[in-house]
C-alpha cells in the first residue's frame, strides 16, 4: 500500500461539479492499494500517518502530528501509484489490487484513521475526480507499507 501525504492548509475533491470532500488544516492522502496488500498494511499505514510529525511547532520545527494539530484527512483512491513504468512508454497497473479489494482496503484505511480520532473526508473510489490541494511547505511524504512488510514480486 502506497500513500502520498501532502500537508495542506486546504484540500477538496470534486466529482462532476459536486464537492464530495473538503478539509482545512490536515493531510491530503493519495492512496494506492496493491494486489498483495492486506488489512495489516492499512493498519500500519494509518498508525504511521496519524503519528507522523510533519506539522510545525512554535519553533517552526516539524514536531507535531495530524492528531496534535486536530487536523483532518482527505483520502483519495489512486491506483496509478502502483504504476510499473520500467518497460516501454505505457505504464502497467498489473500490481494494483482489483477494484473490489482496492475499495475494501481504501474504506478500511479510512475507518482506521477515524478510529485514531482523525476526521476523514473522501473522494469516490473509481471516479474521475478533480483534487485541489493547497500544499503547505511544501511538505510531501511517500509511505509504502512494503517497507514494513517486504514482499517478492
Amino acid at each position: 500500500m502506497i500513500a502520498v501525504l501532502q500537508r495542506v492548509s486546504a484540500g477538496s475533491v470534486t466529482i462532476e461539479d459536486r464537492v464530495t470532500g473538503t478539509i482545512e488544516t490536515g493531510l491530503v492522502i493519495l492512496l494506492g492499494v496493491a494486489e498483495d496488500d492486506a488489512d495489516r498494511d492499512a493498519d500500519w499505514l494509518a498508525e504511521k500517518t496519524a503519528g507522523l510529525r510533519v506539522f510545525q511547532d512554535e519553533n517552526q520545527k516539524m514536531n507535531r502530528s495530524i492528531q496534535d494539530v486536530s487536523g483532518s484527512a482527505l483520502v483519495i483512491s489512486q491506483f496509478t501509484l502502483l504504476a510499473d513504468y520500467r518497460k516501454g512508454r505505457r505504464p502497467s497497473f498489473i500490481h494494483a489490487a482489483d477494484p473490489e479489494k482496492g475499495n475494501r482496503l481504501y474504506e478500511y484505511f479510512m475507518q482506521r484513521l477515524t478510529a485514531l480520532g482523525i476526521p476523514v473526508e473522501k473522494g469516490e473510489f473509481g471516479a474521475m475526480m478533480t483534487v485541489d490541494i493547497r500544499n503547505e511547505g511544501p511538505v510531501t511524504m511517500v509511505l509504502n507499507s512494503e517497507v514494513k512488510f517486504p514482499r517478492k514480486r
